[in-house]
């Protein structure tokens, strides 16, 4: 058994967050209406009663989201860039759900994005002392489940019919038709049990 020793204070951080450039990035909106949509997303949202969902999903499409037909949004949800997201018909989104949508987020029809989840477009490379900025898309197929408390990364996609198991982080792609979880989550078995 090793003793712990501290890290040693007087170590250079590979990491120069002064460098830290995110000027290419385009937010997709001017800075003055995306503070409008944060402050109309903070009031809105969380004042608008459960069943006033209809509302919600009208703010969304004013913001320039793309929201189908009989959508349900629970009004803790939030995210990021609305006219950055999709969301299909008949699909619903749960309390305290985060759409960080620096990128595209593309929910299919009839899905479930189950409490406390975490869509993450974003991340960070870690290879460079700068520190920048990555995002890549997501896309939920038709008729997936995503449970409980779950983090999909940036750049995933999850098929068609699949069930993402409460608290998984998804990293990778996961397949149609398959209940997957774990952390990091992987397909156990179908979704459709043989008759």
């Amino acid at each position: 058994m090793t003793n712990y020793q501290a890290p040693d204070t007087n170590d250079k951080p590979f990491v120069d967050l002064s460098k830290y450039d995110q000027s290419w990035f385009d937010r997709g909106r001017p800075g003055w209406y995306i503070l409008l949509w944060w402050f109309v997303q903070a009031i809105a949202f969380p004042l608008t009663p459960h069943n006033f969902n209809h509302l919600r999903c009208i703010i969304l499409r004013l913001f320039g989201a793309k929201v189908g037909k009989n959508v349900f949004i629970r009004p803790t949800a939030r995210c990021t860039y609305p006219w950055k997201i999709s969301i299909g018909d008949y699909s619903w989104i749960g309390d305290d759900v985060v759409l960080y949508s620096l990128d595209d987020i593309d929910i299919g029809e009839h899905c479930v994005i189950s409490q406390k989840s975490y869509l993450c477009t974003g991340s960070h490379d870690m290879h460079d002392p700068a520190f920048g900025l990555k995002t890549a898309s997501i896309t939920i197929g038709n008729g997936a489940w995503v449970a409980a408390d779950c983090f999909i990364g940036p750049g995933v996609k999850i098929g068609a019919n699949a069930v993402i198991g409460a608290r998984s982080s998804v990293f990778k792609d996961m397949p149609s038709g398959q209940v997957c979880w774990g952390s990091p989550c992987h397909p156990h078995h179908p979704r459709l049990k043989e008759e």
